[in-house]
């Protein structure tokens, strides 16, 4: 399909920069296709989900991966920045840099704040549109620390350019069922709900499940391509125990539907069930790039931000629950002031059961 099938104008002004307080005030569009629109708020979630329905959550924790110092050359120093995206092994993040022009491999660098000692790296491989590689002298769990004390929230460009990081922004910017550091971008969806919520919801009878998936920040680069058969996603690190399998599947087997929070648990689900169409563990990356046409094999319904123009996301919510009507679902929101992205108010989307089959 081309990429522009997949452009929408959205007012600058519905650009969410803080979360709704309390988290799970925020509204929620419901989508049935078929069926219509419905306003409706985070906490309705008590009313519409039935008891063994399975919530299905992605526990990854954002590290506070943007880092900024300085790229020691000689006797020549010059600002540079970082966002760490994907861990290569325990001493070696792939990031994306700012600005990559000054950087070659062998450079020299010394991130941090400035109030404590810096953490040093050296540059080690350059790819395409800024991507770079960067090899610490710390390794492991000493690593994941100075990275948590030198860093920054990584807060999404459409944020960050409006605003700076903000003391609130390390939990704001963070579920509170995070559990596994690793992700250098949230999984926004779920940054809806409470420990209120989810313990209501329990005792309704809906189940709760964690997967993990490690979001990088390849999530916000723009698709450059003009056909989506053209594009290549970056990979993700994910896993899904058996035991978690064995319980999503027993709660289908009774009837339940299975409830992705966000468009990462989503797509780890999906990877999972790839090569057999039945959900299995999995451990290992995966770069699944979900367009209409894609039958799904696991996920019944999507609970979900509302996303960028031309995004793959975009087109993953528009593969679940229908082309048009993700289109109509938008230019409601857009008509009817539901702020967007990260920080934005939800969506809770109902699979398309017309959909194509896989392609």
């Amino acid at each position: 399909m081309r990429v522009d099938d997949f452009d929408f104008d959205l007012p600058n002004e519905l650009i969410a920069l803080h979360p709704a307080e309390p988290r799970d005030s925020a509204r929620m569009l419901v989508v049935k296709p078929g069926e219509g629109l419905a306003d409706r708020v985070v906490t309705d979630l008590l009313e519409i989900l039935q008891a063994g329905d399975v919530l299905v959550v992605n526990d990854t924790k954002v590290l506070p991966a943007d880092l900024r110092g300085t790229r020691v050359r000689g006797d020549n120093r010059s600002s540079v920045s970082f966002n760490l995206h994907k861990r290569a092994d325990a001493r070696t993040w792939r990031a994306f840099a700012r600005p990559a022009k000054r950087l070659a491999e062998g450079d020299r660098l010394e991130l941090g704040n400035g109030e404590q000692e810096p953490l040093f790296a050296t540059l080690t491989g350059k790819g395409d549109s800024g991507e770079v590689t960067l090899s610490f002298d710390l390794v492991g769990a000493e690593l994941d620390e100075a990275i948590k004390s030198h860093g920054a929230m990584p807060l999404p460009p459409y944020i960050g350019a409006k605003r700076e990081v903000e003391e609130r922004d390390k939990s704001d910017y963070q579920t509170v069922y995070a559990r596994h550091d690793g992700a250098v971008a949230a999984p926004t969806a779920g940054l809806h709900f409470t420990d209120g919520l989810l313990q209501r919801l329990a005792d309704k009878g809906v189940g709760f499940e964690r997967v993990t998936l490690h979001v990088g920040a390849g999530t916000f680069l723009p698709v450059k391509v003009e056909d989506t058969k053209d594009h290549k996603m970056h990979a993700e690190w994910g896993v899904i125990d058996e035991g978690t399998v064995e319980r999503i599947l027993a709660a289908r087997e009774r009837g339940g539907r299975v409830v992705a929070v966000g468009t990462t648990s989503l797509r780890l689900l999906e990877s999972a069930a790839r090569a057999s169409g039945k959900l299995a563990a999995f451990s290992g990356d995966t770069d699944i790039f979900i367009t209409p046409g894609y039958r799904f094999n696991v996920v019944d319904v999507l609970m979900t931000n509302f996303h960028l123009p031309r995004s793959t996301l975009f087109m993953l919510v528009s593969a679940f629950a229908g082309f048009e009507t993700m289109h109509e679902a938008y230019r409601h929101a857009i008509e009817h002031g539901y702020r967007f992205y990260s920080y934005g108010d939800s969506s809770l989307l109902f699979r398309d059961e017309a959909g194509a089959t896989q392609s």
